[in-house]
């Protein structure tokens, strides 16, 4: 039943109403992507005499954690074996608008955070639905199901990501790894959104250079076959039917269908995570965050899923279709390409994806019980959600989770409503802030 409503939700109905809120902001914001080279100078340019947690920089870092993640790698491969070459396109396309979404709401997140007892910043669309709608229970929901998919894809899938990689590569035991994974995760949630954060800063950018890096070299090296791997990708998006190289044709919507479901799931604009961290940014204008938190949608999809997606076709094309069928195997075979360092690299970069992914969705979570906990009681709450996050991830990484994937991307796509809500309703508060920031 869960992987049947799961399969609904994330067909058409969700990545119909999805896409057309990115298009629609699009369009309200005037093409908001213009002012992504400004957005990544912001990102590195402290906001001087701000309040907030962390840095702008540091919860871009956090955010871009939980976002990137296996699914960049894997992924990718999975939609193309699916949806075809074209699958690419899409999924580039579907980043390229999704910056928008990404950008309206964090401003939102920011606009309507508020202060704890403690002096923590606080928000995210379960406030702004509360605060900027009246919709308690809308709130309620977006938190409820944001609880549940920390646990799940944010949590349990990712350290058994981990261990099955660990025992299949080195033959190391799963109930070692999973220990390890549970030790030094307990050791940077203790101390709370910094400590995430500064673990996140660090992570971030070495995994990305580093699998950055790998990629160039697999293209620089499949080299006699990148043009026509780019050129089958564009043509593929709209005749997929004359796809060839190895590739088997499959109708322009499934390549729709899976390249845009591909970079929604990747990049996350829309689904409400990300504003969360944002909320807690250092920063004086909720404009200023939004343009910074829009870059994380432009590093994960329209740069990191598009290296994958070259990467993968060129590949295939070069070895004639070899391992296709499977989307894992693909990218091992290409990144064995790299003599020597080649396996390890894609190792440590989906053991440091999924850590980090883990250690963000925690964020997340604690935010989410905070909120339904309320007051006093969601500080003990946190406490709780604590101790219990830090038990399931052991627990997920030595079992079988096709139902935990299942009920996770569930879980996601119910996120992803209530926010979707607030971001239509309140698109002429977007609209106004974005006047006063001098975006529009």
């Amino acid at each position: 039943m869960i992987a049947t409503l799961s399969n609904f939700l994330w067909g058409w109905p969700l990545i119909v109403l999805l896409l057309g809120t990115h298009l629609w902001l699009t369009i309200c914001l005037r093409f908001p992507q213009r002012h992504i080279f400004r957005a990544i100078r912001l990102s590195i340019t402290r906001d001087k005499d701000a309040h907030g947690d962390v840095s702008q920089f540091a919860a871009l870092a956090t955010a871009l954690a939980a976002t990137i993640g296996t699914g960049n790698i894997i992924g990718v491969a999975t939609a193309i074996a699916l949806g075809g070459p074209g699958a690419v396109l899409w999924c580039w396309l579907t980043g390229v608008f999704g910056i928008a979404t990404k950008y309206s709401e964090s401003l939102l997140a920011v606009r309507y955070r508020v202060k704890s007892r403690d002096g923590y910043m606080i928000g995210g669309p379960m406030y702004t639905l509360h605060r900027g709608l009246g919709m308690k229970w809308l709130a309620v929901l977006f938190a409820v199901f944001g609880v549940c998919a920390s646990f799940g894809i944010g949590n349990m899938v990712q350290c058994n990501a981990i261990t099955l990689l660990c025992n299949e590569s080195y033959d190391i035991s799963t109930s070692f790894s999973s220990a390890a994974v549970t030790f030094f995760v307990a050791l940077v949630v203790v101390f709370g959104v910094k400590g995430i954060a500064r673990v996140c800063t660090a992570f971030v950018p070495l995994m990305a250079v580093l699998y950055v890096m790998g990629c160039i070299y697999i293209l620089i090296f499949n080299g006699a076959y990148v043009w026509e791997a780019l050129c089958l990708i564009v043509r593929s998006a709209f005749t997929p039917q004359a796809a060839g190289g190895g590739f088997v044709g499959v109708s322009m919507m499934l390549s729709i269908r899976y390249g845009v479901a591909r970079g929604l799931f990747s990049n996350e604009s829309g689904l409400g995570s990300a504003p969360i961290v944002a909320a807690a940014a250092q920063t004086k204008t909720p404009v200023r965050q939004a343009l910074v938190s829009s870059t994380g949608t432009f590093w994960d999809t329209v740069v990191v899923c598009l290296l994958t997606g070259l990467v993968i076709v060129s590949s295939v094309l070069a070895h004639d279709g070899i391992g296709f069928s499977n989307g894992a195997s693909l990218t091992k075979h290409a990144f064995a390409t790299i003599p020597y360092v080649g396996t390890p690299l894609l190792t440590f970069g989906i053991i440091t994806f999924a850590f980090s992914t883990i250690l963000g969705w925690c964020y997340y979570g604690e935010k989410c019980i905070q909120y339904l906990g309320g007051g006093e009681r969601g500080r003990y709450f946190k406490w709780i959600y604590r101790f219990l996050f830090i038990v399931f991830i052991y627990i997920g990484g030595t079992q079988q989770l096709n139902l935990v994937w299942d009920f996770s991307d569930l879980a996601n796509g119910m996120m992803a409503i209530p926010n979707l809500v607030s971001l239509l309703l309140l698109t002429g508060v977007i609209v106004k802030e974005s006047r006063r920031g001098g975006v529009l």
